[in-house]
């Protein structure tokens, strides 16, 4: 997403009305303003604002029909807000705006962080040293995180009461069948196992909810992660939702995002059991159990977005134009492969 291209026809707005708005509301703002259209990502628009000053980015929903608490970009911006100062890398948020009027949905505006984006796990253009270093400062930032007070922090009804994967669960089945577009038998067959398979959550705390290689900027030039992007999904839970969706790499068959059949010690991959050992040492967790619940629910809940992408494509409302190559096929695969793990 780092890449800027023309406003999309689908997603333009006013910009004189934008203007005008973040006079009266960012602090320091001054034109005039430029706006380009990050390319990437599937779910909400983003854009970066230039001015001659500086840059700001603006994350707002996606035009259209939307299913029921999805695009949450006040979440995203409550979280980021909160997040503010606790040495979880964050951009800056400055406001949030509510009234559809000024451009056509919700938005928020927050600092534009310079960095890379790596949405491939392999890491490409890193030395070995520099792909440990900053795998592990994944783990060390995801344990930081996790170990934050969420009360503390204002944000004790920012998720509800309950086991987290009940919760999930109910979500994004609801959520699938409100966006299917053709039916995939193997995903209510998925969808039913996780019903009566739930385990004990390990505890409460922060949840990312989508935290991955290509949702962080990366230093220009560190192997460290200069803020956390895309709090969407972000709640609070049980914090092995985190862990286990960002070491999907290590488990995936052939193909893309997967490490399999490479030579981890060669790229300088940590190996998995690595990982584990470093993360419970941060965090306090004994170990890693229910793996196979986890990993069937994360199968299911990708492929229950993935669904949602296909849906706003059909309607003309994709946030990238990748989503116009995903099918029903695409969904059944991940079923399936969530079903391998019942």
């Amino acid at each position: 997403m780092v890449a800027t291209i023309p406003v999309k026809p689908a997603h333009r707005f006013d910009e004189s009305r934008l203007h005008g708005y973040l006079l009266g509301n960012v602090p320091g703002y001054q034109g005039p303003l430029s706006v380009s259209q990050f390319e990437g990502g599937q779910s909400n628009p983003t854009f970066l604002l230039t001015t001659p000053k500086r840059s700001y980015v603006l994350r707002r929903k996606p035009p259209g029909q939307l299913a029921r608490s999805a695009h949450a970009v006040d979440r995203e911006f409550r979280i980021m807000r909160a997040l503010a100062g606790t040495g979880v890398p964050v951009p800056e948020a400055f406001v949030l705006c509510e009234d559809e009027s000024v451009i056509g949905a919700m938005f928020f505006v927050m600092s534009h962080v310079p960095g890379r984006i790596f949405a491939d796990p392999t890491l490409p253009d890193l030395t070995p040293t520099e792909r440990t270093a900053l795998i592990h400062d994944y783990v060390d930032t995801l344990a930081a995180l996790h170990a934050l007070d969420h009360q503390a922090l204002g944000l004790a009804d920012y998720g509800r009461p309950g086991n987290y994967f009940e919760r999930q669960i109910s979500r994004w089945g609801r959520q699938y069948q409100e966006t299917e577009t053709e039916r995939v038998t193997e995903m209510h067959e998925l969808l039913a196992w996780l019903e009566r398979s739930v385990p004990e959550q390990t505890a409460t705390s922060i949840v990312h909810g989508d935290f991955q290689f290509g949702n962080s900027l990366i230093d220009e030039a560190e192997p460290r992660i200069a803020a956390v992007l895309d709090w969407e999904l972000s709640t609070v839970g049980d914090p092995l939702a985190d862990f286990t969706y960002f070491t999907g790499p290590w488990h995936a068959g052939p193909g893309e995002r997967s490490f399999a059949e490479l030579d981890l010690d060669a790229l300088g991959i940590p190996a998995y059991e690595e990982l584990v050992a470093r993360y419970c040492a941060r965090s306090g967790h004994p170990g890693i159990e229910h793996e196979a619940f986890y990993r069937a629910f994360h199968a299911f809940r990708s492929a229950a977005i993935l669904q949602g992408i296909i849906r706003r494509a059909l309607q003309g409302n994709n946030a990238g134009d990748l989503a116009l190559t995903f099918t029903p096929a695409h969904v059944r695969a991940l079923a399936e492969r969530g079903l391998s793990y019942t």
